[in-house]
């Protein structure tokens, strides 16, 4: 008898490689808008930039810091700025075209497809929790190829809720029929998916796909930690 029933993944740097997608989109962009030409010299440096304004303004997004349209506009602005562009309006743009391009890339982390395969077949259900935009996150899928694999999508746009927020979680369990003693979180963000699965009560797996070494969220470790999504096999 399967311990778990519902199995509830994160998407972004968990099985879409958000940092290889975000990369390719901004090569297009700085080729497309001749970034190299009214300053922006070194792209390597400015899409490293941009990966620090990213995951600072998430952290206050997260947080009801601020908005949707400030956190697309501002992680453009601050990496801009890094170059003295000062110019509000390339920085909506390249906000409006990133949102439009990035969720057309494809890359997954390796064995996401099999791993799919394989619970699937095994007759888990298959959700996604993230805190990503509901459009951007639907296409992701649907370019990816990845759709037919999740039951429930559950945003934060969708939700009016963030990971680690509990109440998110709760979302997911009404829109599912899921309970905590039968589902479990996958993710690869402790501060984020982990600490919000404690939060709701429920068993977490840490992707690590970087191999940092173990570490605690609440004095806890994760309930288990793999090294690659093919490693998941050895857990259901």
């Amino acid at each position: 008898m399967m311990k778990y029933k519902h199995l509830f993944f994160d998407l972004d740097h968990t099985i879409w490689d958000f940092e290889a997608n975000s990369r390719a989109t901004l090569v297009e962009l700085y080729n497309e808008l001749n970034l190299e030409q009214i300053g922006v010299h070194d792209f390597d440096l400015f899409h490293k930039n941009y990966l620090v304004h990213n995951e600072k303004l998430w952290e206050r997004y997260r947080k009801g810091f601020i908005k949707q349209e400030e956190l697309r506009i501002k992680r453009m602005w601050l990496s801009l700025l890094d170059f003295k562009i000062a110019d509000e309006k390339l920085a909506k743009n390249m906000g409006d075209r990133f949102l439009e391009m990035l969720p057309t890339r494809t890359i997954l982390f390796p064995y996401t497809i099999e791993i799919l395969n394989y619970l699937t077949d095994k007759k888990y259900e298959l959700h996604l929790i993230t805190n990503g935009f509901e459009k951007t996150q639907h296409s992701k899928l649907k370019y990816s190829g990845l759709t037919e694999y999740f039951k429930a999508v559950v945003t934060s746009e969708g939700s009016n809720s963030l990971k680690p927020n509990k109440e998110i979680f709760d979302f997911a369990f009404q829109k599912t029929g899921a309970t905590p003693e039968e589902s479990i979180m996958i993710g690869d963000t402790l501060e984020v998916d982990i600490l919000g699965a404690i939060n709701a009560g429920i068993d977490q797996i840490h992707v690590n796909h970087i191999s940092k070494n173990p570490e605690t969220i609440n004095g806890k470790l994760p309930t288990h930690t793999v090294y690659s999504l093919k490693e998941l096999q050895g857990i259901f």
